[in-house]
């Protein structure tokens, strides 16, 4: 049996519940302002509580944080007193830019872990993105977060921020420490694919399929000279006639390695994958065909690889696009401190509390305006 993450279905049960998913999870973080600051107006917990409910509405800039708090008040002093009123988004951009970004990720692991179970056989996908608008004096370089993301429950599980994308060999080892993943099946794209990578999947009791390409050139040249010699291959095949193509994805596995030079560097590799792409353009007919190849620890279940491959590119459309798209991350110029770091953390959490929403069968960003509108909606969606 293998065991993956699933989302727990959770109901609204009023303040309480409330107070047990930020104080257990959001407010153990250290309050950063104490050494800065001698009078604290704002609680840390009521800044958290005052974003992420303003990031769920639609908001994505302070000073939109800021009205959203002015013109809600009366339903943020249900759960927090706010007898200072609502901060101003210098002050929210302030507690933001100091707040300790990996302290305030681990709260967010600890939340996540909070609203799963376990179940049969998950993806977790390892991939990288580039926040293009962020850039500051003491940091510069472009912010490069690498996630974990969960890509059935559409949640993402951890983060570790980089220089940039070639770190992310570093980074990869490092979220793997961080995270629970037994059962569980890991996908990277190419630049996960080394040695010391697959060893730690499997120290964690998970499997994983690594893509290979041209940075394992050798290994690359050796799939490809192993498929084709080698007839004895296990096969599986799929249709997809979305996005104004049609498409036919053929997996073939080969478990018989023998002839692969090398293979025992790579910890419990039990098999190499090649796909087979071949598409058709609805409206002009042109027709292509590509090849990828991968190396995993499954043995001889084409049907697994194939699925969990597609899978994977669900942290691509699922995270990463609608970050982009319905969040605008790119667009927001985060530049001061830790801001734009901390902010993916906020925008993740909001992501997947809406993700986990489905009274409303609605788009995101209409889930987000009836949040915005109707204050019952956000505290179904915020569970409190």
């Amino acid at each position: 049996m293998v065991e993956g993450l699933h989302i727990k279905k959770m109901t609204t049960q009023g303040p309480d519940l409330q107070q047990n998913y930020f104080k257990t999870h959001f407010s153990q973080l250290p309050e950063p302002r104490r050494m800065t600051k001698g009078n604290i107006k704002y609680s840390l917990e009521e800044i958290l509580f005052l974003t992420i409910s303003a990031v769920i509405s639609g908001c994505g800039t302070w000073i939109s944080i800021e009205e959203f708090g002015e013109l809600k008040i009366n339903w943020l002093r249900k759960f927090y007193p706010y007898k200072n009123g609502t901060p101003s988004h210098d002050a929210i951009s302030d507690l933001f830019s100091i707040l300790d970004s990996k302290l305030f990720g681990e709260c967010f692991m600890n939340w996540t872990k909070s609203i799963a179970d376990i179940t049969d056989s998950e993806v977790v996908a390892f991939d990288g993105k580039t926040i293009k608008g962020v850039g500051s004096t003491d940091k510069k370089f472009p912010l490069h977060i690498v996630t974990a993301f969960c890509t059935k429950n559409k949640i993402s599980l951890g983060q570790v921020s980089v220089e940039d994308k070639s770190n992310e060999i570093v980074a990869i080892p490092k979220l793997l420490d961080l995270l629970t993943l037994k059962g569980c099946i890991v996908t990277t794209d190419a630049m996960g694919c080394q040695k010391k990578i697959a060893e730690k999947i499997i120290e964690k009791k998970a499997d994983y399929i690594l893509q290979v390409k041209d940075n394992q050139k050798e290994l690359k040249e050796q799939i490809e000279k192993l498929f084709s010699l080698h007839t004895n291959r296990l096969l599986a095949s799929e249709d997809d006639c979305g996005h104004g193509r049609i498409e036919k994805r053929i997996c073939e596995v080969i478990n018989d390695l023998r002839f692969l030079d090398g293979k025992e560097a790579w910890k419990d590799l039990r098999s190499v994958v090649r796909i087979t792409s071949e598409r058709e353009m609805k409206a002009t007919g042109v027709k292509s065909t590509e090849f990828r190849y991968y190396i995993s620890s499954i043995p001889d279940n084409p049907h697994k690889i194939n699925t969990s491959i597609r899978s994977h590119w669900g942290i691509e459309n699922n995270l990463h696009w609608n970050l982009d798209v319905i969040f605008n991350e790119d667009g927001q110029l985060k530049r001061k401190g830790n801001s734009a770091e901390n902010f993916n953390i906020i925008n993740k959490v909001a992501l997947g509390l809406i993700e986990n929403e489905t009274t409303k069968k609605k788009s995101k960003p209409l889930k987000r305006l009836n949040a915005l509108l109707n204050d019952e909606y956000r505290e179904k969606i915020m569970k409190v």
